[in-house]
């Protein structure tokens, strides 16, 4: 069945490259388009299009349509053209005439929007809900192991100390500024599109506001050429924010990579965790941070795609969009395990406590070396000079004493202020 069907068939090669996989995207919709559906079936009952009888009947047998759906007892069979197709066949089927009324001043290219909309805010706030529990992990991380010393690195030599709980909080701190593009993003979809139709509005008199305060929108998206046209840039304000936590996983997963190797030995995790090589039995390889890596390099070229496939169209609905929820919807589950797999191998990670205890950390602390003599009122520049001599004749003994007080230094975590950043945020 298609909602466009006017009698004649499309030949077999056209209806598979159009439809493409879209019936198994739409499956992840269907809940939305349903909850589309009995908003907009109250609003034409609110203009009396549906009688009292004709809404209780449609409200009844939608609402049991999404108890199929969460039960998993839903498909979209091959003679269907997506789920709005399939949802209305089912309400005809069941309802008559009552459920052919359905699609009266709406069009799938509002449809199609309203569950997005729906669908993307629900998958922020997951995202979101994710990135607090890794950010946790972080933070407790960095309040146990606090006064753990790191070597930090410059150009990928050996630089000035740091520490574990400057790493770990680094981190923690880095994820929310993720949140606040997710935010930006949910800022984005929290309007609604539905009544725009088929992108010029409707001659019907219909109440746009009071399916906003139903489907529990912040507001509408006011002009319906401009409902149509946000159809893809939401798309993209959120695969920025994705790209964005994809940037700092990514970077976090480079850093344990590093720090798993023989040559660094700074952490390790538990053998489970780790993989083995099918012929050197002494390896544990981070293939679960690898993939993380990759994986999340991969999330942060989905801007650009989708920039790709929408950059040049003009406005109005144009079948380029259902590309969109190709690319889009796989790369939100791809986020969600990445974000699952880390909070699960960061809870399980052992720290080197005796990283220092190698010489060749020692010039970690020429730094500290310089700016002690600078405050016994040596100059800074003749200071440097003095520490680099000694480093050159190979006479540098380093005071491994490190005394960082200021805001967010080694001795000055701020956690505290951390995570009332993150609340604020969230």
């Amino acid at each position: 069945m298609k909602l466009w069907d006017k009698g004649f068939s499309t030949d077999k090669k056209i209806d598979i490259f159009t439809v493409g996989n879209d019936r198994e995207l739409d499956l992840i919709l269907a809940k939305y388009d349903v909850l589309g559906s009995i908003a907009h079936a109250k609003m034409l009952h609110k203009i009396e299009v549906l009688s009292e009888k004709e809404i209780d009947a449609v409200e009844s047998k939608l609402n049991q349509l999404l108890k199929d759906i969460e039960k998993g007892n839903f498909t979209i069979e091959d003679s269907f053209e997506d789920v709005h197709s399939k949802i209305e066949f089912l309400l005809t089927e069941a309802l008559g005439d009552t459920g052919k009324k359905i699609h009266t001043a709406r069009s799938r290219n509002d449809q199609v929007l309203v569950d997005m909309h729906l669908y993307l805010k629900d998958e922020i706030i997951e995202i979101k809900q994710q990135i607090k529990t890794l950010f946790d992990v972080l933070i407790a991380k960095a309040d146990e192991h606090e006064n753990v010393l790191l070597p930090g690195y410059t150009h990928l030599q050996v630089a000035m100390p740091s520490s574990f709980g400057l790493w770990f909080s680094a981190y923690a701190e880095s994820l929310i500024d993720d949140v606040y593009f997710l935010n930006a993003a949910y800022k984005i979809a929290d309007q609604n599109p539905l009544g725009s139709a088929a992108g010029y509005g409707s001659s019907f008199d219909i109440d746009r506001a009071y399916t906003t305060e139903i489907l529990g929108f912040e507001t509408l998206k006011y002009n319906v050429v401009a409902a149509q046209m946000s159809r893809g840039k939401t798309e993209k304000a959120l695969a920025s924010g994705m790209s964005a936590v994809a940037g700092t996983l990514s970077k976090f997963a480079m850093d344990i990579c590093l720090y798993m190797s023989q040559n660094f030995n700074f952490i390790s995790f538990p053998d489970e965790l780790t993989t083995g090589s099918s012929i050197m039995p002494h390896k544990k390889n981070p293939d679960v941070f690898e993939l993380i890596r990759g994986k999340c390099n991969a999330l942060q070229a989905l801007p650009y795609e989708l920039t790709l496939i929408t950059n040049n169209l003009p406005s109005g609905y144009q079948r380029d969009l259902q590309l969109l929820k190709e690319s889009l919807l796989p790369a939100i589950q791809t986020l969600k395990s990445c974000l699952e797999m880390m909070v699960f191998s960061i809870e399980n990670i052992i720290v080197n406590e005796t990283i220092l205890e190698d010489k060749k950390y020692d010039y970690l602390f020429t730094v500290e070396e310089v700016n002690k003599l600078v405050q016994e009122g040596v100059a800074f520049r003749d200071a440097y000079k003095i520490v680099g001599a000694k480093v050159e004749k190979g006479e540098f003994k380093p005071n491994k004493e490190v005394n960082h007080t200021h805001i967010g230094s080694i001795g000055n975590l701020c956690l505290d202020k951390i995570n009332d950043k993150m609340k604020n945020a969230l």
